[in-house]
């Protein structure tokens, strides 16, 4: 007698939703990063590092998008640590 094998469903629907959602991560975090270069650095700059982390972690197929969204979220905090060296304080104005 052979063992009983259960038909395989559902696998590759599965791979391609995760592999969809930490592209959609790679992409999300890079946006991110750039907007965080202009407005909200301090809270964009973090996420954009921590979804761009995930995506390479989950596999995406955009792995430079990923990586540059890393460096343009500790890019944003590296501004905003010259911004408040310069200034003084925790705000945009540099006058």
């Amino acid at each position: 007698m052979t063992p009983r094998t259960r038909p395989r469903t559902g696998t590759g629907t599965r791979t391609r939703s995760r592999t969809r959602d930490a592209d959609a991560m790679a992409v999300t975090a890079f946006v991110l990063g750039l907007v965080g270069l202009l407005v909200m650095n301090l809270l964009l700059g973090p996420v954009a590092v921590v979804l761009g982390t995930l995506a390479l972690y989950r596999r995406t197929t955009r792995p430079g998008r990923a990586r540059l969204a890393i460096a343009l979220g500790i890019t944003d905090v590296l501004v905003l640590v010259c911004l408040v060296t310069a200034d003084g304080t925790w705000s945009w104005s540099l006058t």
